[in-house]
């Protein structure tokens, strides 16, 4: 069981956790699907709870047929607690010096955790910061067809030039508000 534990809390090599991932494909391929995504499932979460005499019809189909999507986004939401509660790594989160100096300069402290407080405490300008940061990403979600996973993952691998476009533009958005938009806010 120890040895269990320990696999469990250290990372993956990628030879390991890359064909895992990969392998995602080929299978969704071969039950039918050509999508693959985490925001999906909250088109069929609205599909499910609105009552038909709305009448959207972009929410009128048969969201049956995509149960396996809802079961794989709670089993990564179920995965996530267990990884995060149930096996957490009691240790403090190894920062080299230089994001150490980088975090000091910004006012955010090193602490045992994974979120610091001055990040993802409960004041008006972190509550201000998620919920524009979380109106952004679901803008831009919807706004490119997809997310992350599903274009990086399914799309790219089933050469789709759209998400080609998408996940360029993920990473030039990341890399923008990483270097340019992160030093504005501390």
């Amino acid at each position: 069981m120890q040895l269990l534990l320990d696999w469990l809390h250290g990372p993956w090599p990628w030879y390991v956790a890359g064909p895992l991932i990969g392998a995602m494909v080929p299978l969704l391929l071969w039950l039918g699907s050509r999508s693959f995504g985490i925001s999906q499932n909250l088109e069929h979460l609205c599909a499910i709870t609105q009552p038909q005499r709305v009448g959207v019809d972009f929410f009128l189909y048969d969201w049956k047929n995509h149960s396996w999507s809802l079961a794989f986004a709670g089993g990564a939401v179920l995965g996530g607690f267990g990884g995060g509660v149930l096996l957490a790594n009691p240790e403090p989160v190894a920062l080299s010096a230089a994001t150490r100096e980088l975090l000091a300069r910004w006012g955010v402290g090193h602490s045992a955790g994974l979120a610091p407080v001055e990040l993802y405490g409960l004041g008006w300008r972190n509550l201000l910061l998620l919920v524009g940061s979380g109106i952004l990403v679901g803008f831009g979600t919807r706004y490119a067809s997809g997310c992350t996973s599903g274009h990086a993952i399914t799309g790219l691998s089933t050469l789709q030039p759209q998400s080609l476009l998408a996940v360029l533009g993920i990473f030039a958005g990341g890399l923008a508000a990483a270097h340019l938009l992160l030093p504005l806010l501390f």
